[in-house]
């Protein structure tokens, strides 16, 4: 088998997203010291989050469409250079040493407006770039990379933050989207439109397109699989209960486990496990492939537990070291299939509904864990969302289209037009996973990831 990086197209593709994901990496830490520097407040710091988080939640289906309808490579460019010029001009801000607090809440607001498009594009780049029986292994390489960037970013950002000052940090990112989008531009990929016969069956006729055709037409692709939608309802769990450890793990560590170097080993164990579980994924290729990673999230489990009883720091590391590697075995092979399951012409469109309920839920966690902690104490929350995540996620074996979603056979690919994309649509609608009666006629993710850093498609 070819290995993917092989292809120029995907080379091209897993440069650019390796680059930029590194220089997204550096910048949470270097946000939160530049804004309490600046303000001395944590409510500033909440209010600049909130400025990324809302346009990116509304705009997210609207950055489906745009990927459908549009070149996504094109799509994917643009926003790297709104993302581009927004980083680099708070870094210059803050190198003046006078940092104003409405810039950088107005920069990240056009940031997360910016990845609202960018991020529905993942899945189609990929399965425009790499032939169907090679694309779970590119999607362990992105994974594997982007969990290297979450374990390397917060160092590189340290060195950054105290040695030249936090504005570095938004410089590099900046600089990063530059290279992703200069990379962009050498990418050639073909319409899924005008890609092979097999897209016939995905044109709409009728002339020109609404705005809310295109947003129901995704959001009814989603709907007729049983498998995906339950998938998205355990996934969305998935993202409130991590919200929850994210919100009460820093304290308890504080007081309970050690002091602020213990929360710091969770979540560096948490970007190895990451890391372990995309390259596990990369090598494995389950019969059952969306119950093997609903299980695998349900891991998520064990350090919401560990925190409640209490248990040892080592137990807590331990716990979430394996929690993060279901995450990391879940996304490349949920990107998988659901690039092999959704045609071509609507798979930004499913895309953006997946990271939409993905993204939405985290706040829930936010809000809620503090609430209940407050009225009950902290182990309350923490065993339920324990308990939530577990019986959720593992619940979803329930589901007639999880249990019976197995692989089978990818087609004969065509061949490559130079570019490492496939002559044919790379839509392997007609040889997907799932049993045919399950599947309507034919017709994103990774994520994966942002986390901005939400992580990889589910936001850990």
């Amino acid at each position: 088998m070819e290995h993917p990086l092989r292809l120029p197209g995907f080379r091209l593709l897993f440069l650019g997203r390796t680059i930029s994901t590194l220089g997204d990496a550096v910048v949470p830490a270097a946000l939160a010291i530049a804004v309490t520097r600046a303000t001395g407040s944590s409510a500033a710091l909440a209010v600049v989050l909130g400025c990324a988080m809302v346009p990116r939640l509304f705009l997210l289906p609207f950055g489906g469409v745009a990927g459908d309808r549009f070149d996504p490579r094109l799509v994917a460019l643009t926003t790297d250079l709104v993302r581009a010029v927004a980083q680099l001009l708070v870094g210059l801000e803050l190198l003046g040493g006078h940092p104003s607090l409405p810039h950088i809440a107005i920069a990240s607001a056009v940031g997360g407006a910016a990845s609202a498009f960018a991020m529905p594009t993942a899945s189609p780049l990929v399965a425009a770039t790499v032939p169907g029986e090679h694309r779970l292994r590119a999607n362990a390489l992105l994974g594997t990379a982007s969990g290297a960037a979450r374990l390397a970013g917060p160092a590189l950002a340290g060195v950054l933050v105290y040695t030249a000052g936090p504005g570095w940090a938004f410089l590099l990112d900046g600089a990063s989207f530059v290279l992703s989008a200069a990379l962009l531009t050498r990418l050639t990929v073909e319409p899924a439109d005008k890609a092979g016969a097999a897209d016939e069956t995905d044109r709409t006729p009728g002339g020109p397109r609404s705005l809310r055709r295109d947003l129901a037409e995704g959001w009814s692709e989603v709907r007729a699989r049983d498998w995906y939608w339950t998938s998205l309802i355990a996934h969305g769990i998935w993202n409130g209960a991590s919200a929850v450890l994210l919100t009460l793990g820093p304290l308890i560590a504080a007081t309970r486990l050690g002091g602020d170097g213990a929360w710091v080993a969770v979540t560096q164990a948490g970007a190895v496990g990451l890391l372990v579980g995309s390259l596990i994924a990369g090598r494995l290729r389950p019969r059952r492939p969306v119950l093997a990673g609903n299980l695998a999230l349900a891991l998520y489990g064990l350090p919401l537990l560990a925190l409640a009883v209490p248990t040892p720091a080592p137990v807590v590391v331990a716990a979430q070291a394996v929690a993060m590697a279901g995450l990391g075995f879940l996304n490349p092979v949920w990107s998988t299939v659901v690039q092999q399951d959704f045609p071509a012409a609507t798979l930004a469109r499913v895309t953006s509904y997946d990271w939409l309920l993905s993204l939405g839920a985290a706040p829930v966690g936010y809000v809620l864990a503090p609430l209940a902690a407050d009225a009950w104490g902290s182990r309350v929350p923490l065993l339920a969302a324990a308990a939530l995540v577990t019986l959720v996620c593992a619940g979803t074996a329930a589901v007639p289209g999880v249990r019976r979603h197995g692989t089978r056979p990818v087609a004969e690919p065509v061949s490559g037009n130079g570019n490492g994309n496939a002559a044919g649509n790379g839509n392997a609608a007609a040889t997907a996973p799932g049993p045919a009666a399950e599947q309507p006629p034919a017709r994103v993710q990774d994520q994966v990831q942002d986390r901005d850093q939400a992580q990889a498609r589910i936001t850990p």
